[in-house]
């Protein structure tokens, strides 16, 4: 099988997996992914991530036109951001999860980094999560925001949309973005309750050992 198929393949289960799970509903969220030959592939626009046809998968040539397969999302200048910002960047994932969502409304959410220090992998997988403001669907001015990071966060998200993160692969984009869902649950269920989280001397010993940007 080759390079394209297998990640054709991964796109698809990884895309019915999350959907499976709830974790974005009806046609909402987005996966990319980067070849070695520097083309990318990505979900369609109007897909729903559980039922994606791999054949059907837009493929993107560097400057993310489209080479084949059906038109690309239309969150196409959040991923093209986090690509030409990062250079580790090899996937990007978006998805409308509830609990991210939700933080993301919430007065009081830290704008600088919308999760709590309640765990350590969400640190290791995530460093700080930028919050966003609100943008249209599809506005380019989402990418614009992204860009204006320099690339120093690896996940942000999106007011009243949705997180968007990326990832040196598929696999490492969407452990990621489940680990952010996950945190943002845990951060609504103990919001106002007497939580014993890390303290600034346990994040900071975490994003020493593990090279977190943050």
């Amino acid at each position: 099988m080759s390079e394209a198929s297998r990640l054709r393949e991964d796109i698809c289960r990884i895309a019915k997996s999350l959907f499976d799970r709830g974790l974005t509903g009806g046609s909402t969220g987005n996966i990319s992914a980067r070849l070695s030959d520097g083309t990318v592939l990505m979900t369609p626009t109007g897909s729903s991530m559980g039922f994606l046809d791999p054949a059907r998968i837009s493929h993107l040539d560097g400057e993310f036109n489209l080479i084949s397969g059906d038109a690309p999302t239309k969150e196409i200048p959040l991923h093209t951001a986090f690509y030409d910002t990062r250079r580790s960047a090899g996937a990007v994932v978006h998805l409308h999860s509830t609990h991210s969502v939700a933080l993301s409304m919430l007065p009081g959410t830290d704008a600088e980094n919308v999760l709590p220090p309640l765990t350590p992998y969400a640190i290791m997988r995530l460093g700080k999560v930028r919050l966003l403001p609100f943008y249209m669907p599809g506005d380019p001015a989402m990418g614009q925001a992204v860009r204006g990071l320099a690339g120093r966060h690896s996940a942000v998200l999106l007011a009243n949309h949705g997180p968007v993160v990326a990832g040196k692969d598929v696999f490492a984009a969407t452990y990621a973005i489940e680990e952010l869902e996950e945190t943002a649950k845990l951060a609504l269920l103990t919001r106002g309750l007497p939580i014993n989280a890390l303290s600034r001397a346990e994040v900071e010993r975490i994003v020493r050992e593990f090279d977190v940007d943050w």
